[in-house]
């Protein structure tokens, strides 16, 4: 019952922070909090690719005594548990492409902002201003 409760709030946690980075990025939002919640997505992705591309409580569950050793019996519907790296996948996905999007345009600008300096000449037309 306890690995459950803390697979569970590991769980709640980092998918909080996969629903922050969906809404930041659809957003135009790559702040130091995306920072944030991409360190610990990127972090539990490692920690699940590094142990087989399965959960690390597992082994935990099973010595504790589970029968199946499974810990995708947290508090979700079962078919949803089972296909959680499915689901997610896609998502993380979606989020580099937001956050890629939001940061490319940021580059643009200040390369537009730090552009040469635009006159208006005596007949309007533009003209490049004296350095």
């Amino acid at each position: 019952m306890l690995i459950r409760g803390v697979h569970t709030a590991a769980w709640f946690s980092i998918e909080s922070c996969v629903g922050y980075l969906l809404w930041a990025g659809a957003t135009g939002r790559s702040d130091r909090r995306a920072g944030v919640a991409a360190a610990v997505v990127a972090g539990e992705c490692l920690v699940f690719a590094a142990d087989g591309f399965r959960c690390p409580l597992t082994g935990l569950a099973e010595r504790a005594g589970a029968t199946s050793g499974s810990v995708t019996d947290i508090y979700l519907p079962a078919w949803f548990a089972r296909n959680l790296p499915a689901i997610h996948v896609p998502l993380l996905v979606l989020i580099g492409w937001f956050h890629r999007r939001t940061l490319h345009r940021r580059r643009v600008q200040r390369r537009e902002a730090s552009g040469p300096a635009i006159q208006r000449g005596r007949r309007g037309a533009p003209a490049l201003a004296a350095p």
